[in-house]
């Protein structure tokens, strides 16, 4: 009896601390300014929807949101395809010097250089080619650095696909990357959902390369977008509540969508 209580109590004590952030998010963007500020209320006294309605009227969220979702699809999407195709030829081909052992300890060290340090690099590169402020410029940026991510995270998946299945479907006539793309690629679908998932947060919540490289609403991501709610003089928290909010939602949804192949995913291949 003391055990089931305890973990009663264990659950219900993460599930406040998971769920009471979220709660507090969405309670704070029904209030109003005055009751965050001012009376410093608990819960909305009275609720309202105006700051949703300011987002889209006054500050130009929905083309925050917008380059956000344009973004984030395409990069991501480049990213997998381009990442499986490497990962899959570091696991079925050899190379000289066995160098295919040491490609995923190198983008992995890759992944833990601070992104401040190519910054000015990264700046100097999109002025040169013309592509601050642009969509063009933020895809192939965030392209570059999920390739090594999606690479470093598909090796481990192609490696638990026997070889003999592409093998089988070669000798019936099929070419190599026909075996790939009918055999390994439906295979690896699990895994290819869970490396999405981790390569769409990382994009979607980017904030340093968006602040440096857009200036414009044609442009500004919707992280880089919220943060113009913070003035000199004051900050809008209501608004940056239902900001917070809004962009959740596409995160949770594609979470649900992906589900059925995450949990598998996560298990499938070396412990990452």
């Amino acid at each position: 009896m003391s055990t089931r209580l305890a973990r009663i109590l264990t659950t219900i004590f993460i599930l406040a601390v998971v769920l009471l952030p979220i709660c507090w998010l969405v309670s704070t963007s029904l209030k109003s300014n005055r009751e965050i500020t001012q009376e410093g209320t608990l819960y909305p006294h009275v609720p309202t929807l105006d700051n949703y309605v300011r987002l889209f009227t006054e500050k130009q969220f929905g083309s925050y949101l917008t380059n956000s979702l344009v973004v984030t699809f395409f990069s991501v999407a480049i990213a997998l395809v381009v990442g499986a195709m490497g990962a899959y030829a570091i696991v079925r081909f050899r190379l000289p010097f066995a160098t295919e052992r040491k490609v995923g300890l190198f983008l992995l060290t890759l992944r833990i250089i601070p992104p401040v340090v190519i910054l000015i690099p990264v700046y100097l590169l999109m002025l040169s080619l013309g592509l601050l402020d642009s969509w063009l410029g933020l895809i192939a940026t965030y392209t570059a650095f999920n390739v090594t991510f999606c690479v470093w995270m598909m090796e481990s998946f192609f490696r638990e696909i026997p070889v003999d299945l592409e093998e089988a479907a070669m000798v019936d006539g099929d070419s190599r990357f026909g075996a790939f793309r009918r055999i390994t690629l439906p295979l690896a679908a699990p895994g290819l959902a869970a490396t999405a998932i981790f390569a769409v947060l990382v994009t979607f919540n980017e904030f340093l390369f968006a602040l440096a490289l857009t200036a414009t609403p044609r442009a500004m991501t919707m992280p880089r977008g919220t943060a113009t709610l913070i003035g000199r003089i004051d900050t809008d928290w209501a608004s940056m509540a239902a900001a917070g909010v809004i962009g959740a939602l596409p995160i949770v949804f594609f979470a649900l969508l992906v589900q059925r192949h995450l949990v598998r995913g996560l298990t499938m291949g070396a412990v990452k």
